[in-house]
């Protein structure tokens, strides 16, 4: 029987050691694999915030403002000054009452 149990302790001493290195290696590539993910989790959300970030391109900033439009025209005063003495005498003809020949000065005079 001696030869027996030797060969049982040889057997649990051989299954002990690889049971010790293979958790030792299945250690080693899980905290590899761990380190890669994350790397690569950390490279996506970069990539990620670069795309979405807000792009200034250099041709917007050196093109001038907008500017507004220019004004009408307004009439000469010469052109005001004529609509005004024609309002007068349709007012003193009796063709414009009071209130309607304040309304047309007013607008001309705002124009």
């Amino acid at each position: 029987m001696p030869g027996l149990l030797r060969g049982i302790v040889r057997t649990a001493a051989v299954a002990g050691t690889a049971t010790a290195v293979h958790g030792r290696v299945q250690r080693r590539q899980d905290a590899k694999y761990a380190r890669r993910d994350a790397d690569t989790a950390a490279a996506r959300d970069t990539e990620y915030a670069q795309q979405t970030a807000p792009q200034t391109a250099p041709q917007y900033a050196q093109q001038a403002p907008p500017q507004a439009p220019p004004a009408p025209a307004q009439p000469a005063t010469e052109d005001r000054l004529a609509q005004l003495k024609s309002l007068g005498e349709l007012k003193q003809s009796g063709v414009l009452t009071d209130a309607e020949f304040e309304a047309q000065k007013a607008k001309i005079l705002a124009g």
